[in-house]
């Protein structure tokens, strides 16, 4: 059977891991911590979803040593903290292991045989020295996109709000037997997970309304809808969606919609608050790098200017200090 582990099993790793239990296909555990983990050890995973709710009993530790290599690990920590634990993944990866990094963000892998001449680009805002592409490999890596959205309602339990999209791709486009049969068990979970000839198109999708909305959540505190229809913040996020469009552009990304209908995607979302906003909040680290720094860095890369985009960071930057 095929073993797969979810590493940082919050909301949408308690949710991938819960669909993939559930179906018991394949042999899942989970790595977790805190008071989460000490409630699935108890009472299991609960998810709740459509109305629906279930509890599976994967395995669940917080040591990833007691777990052993795998088959797949899908990473699913913020971008942001993918450094700080290289070295708890390293038990984790057999010769021939693959890791799906289900994440928010211009992904590090990003140039890895993109072709071109930037292919083998390191990118410093989310690799900072290189040190993920050296420790854990690029030939390694899944791309996917994550479209859902859940929270941890209490330790133990994932509410999935809405989304059930999460497409994955390898950097080359290849359709490999390893990208078919990871995507095969999370289809057969319940996840929408085909395998993209490219993912980078849909990378930059889900990114120009992220780079965008959560920044300008965090300076005015706009749920997705207030941001999307009040005319002064509609403003300001049309401008830096048109400057990251360039960039881009730049790097060969083709955009399936326009700006305003980005817009209207995120104003459909309704009333919500942008996970950027709830950690600035909280008082934890956020993507900001990930999200909107590295399309900065980008930009400087291909010589596009982005006064917008640049003015956004600096004051998210201010804001958003823990």
């Amino acid at each position: 059977m095929t073993k797969i582990c979810v590493f940082g099993a919050g909301a949408i790793g308690g949710y991938i891991g819960a669909r993939l239990a559930h179906k018991a296909e394949s042999e899942v555990s989970l790595v977790a911590r805190g008071p989460h983990l000490a409630a699935m050890e108890a009472n299991g995973l609960i998810l709740k979803q459509g109305g629906e709710t279930f509890t599976v009993h994967p395995r669940v530790s917080s040591d990833p040593k007691t777990l052993g290599s795998q088959d797949y690990v899908i990473v699913t920590v913020k971008a942001h903290a993918l450094t700080g634990v290289l070295d708890q993944l390293q038990p984790l990866l057999g010769k021939d292991t693959t890791i799906l990094f289900a994440q928010n963000g211009l992904p590090w892998w990003y140039f890895y045989k993109h072709g071109g001449p930037y292919d083998g680009r390191r990118i410093e805002s989310v690799d900072p020295g290189g040190k993920i592409w050296e420790r854990l490999g690029p030939e390694r890596a899944l791309g996917s996109v994550v479209w859902q959205a859940a929270e941890l309602e209490s330790p133990g339990v994932i509410a999935h709000a809405y989304g059930d999209r999460l497409p994955i791709a390898e950097p080359s486009g290849e359709k490999t037997p390893r990208a078919m049969l990871l995507s095969k068990l999370l289809m057969s979970a319940g996840l929408k997970s085909p395998v993209r000839g490219n993912l980078r198109d849909e990378i930059w999708l889900k990114l120009w309304g992220n780079l965008s909305f959560n920044p300008v959540s965090v300076l005015t505190q706009g749920t997705l809808l207030q941001l999307a229809t009040d005319k002064g913040t509609r403003k300001v996020i049309r401008g830096m969606m048109q400057e990251a469009r360039l960039v881009g552009e730049a790097l060969g990304v083709k955009f399936s919609v326009d700006v305003d209908e980005r817009i209207a995607m995120a104003e459909k979302v309704g009333s919500h608050r942008t996970s950027m906003l709830q950690d600035v909040e909280a008082g934890r680290p956020t993507e900001l790098d990930s999200l909107l720094g590295v399309v900065i860095e980008l930009a400087q890369m291909v010589g596009i200017a982005t006064p917008t985009l640049n003015l956004v960071y600096d004051l998210t930057k201010f804001r958003s200090r823990t």
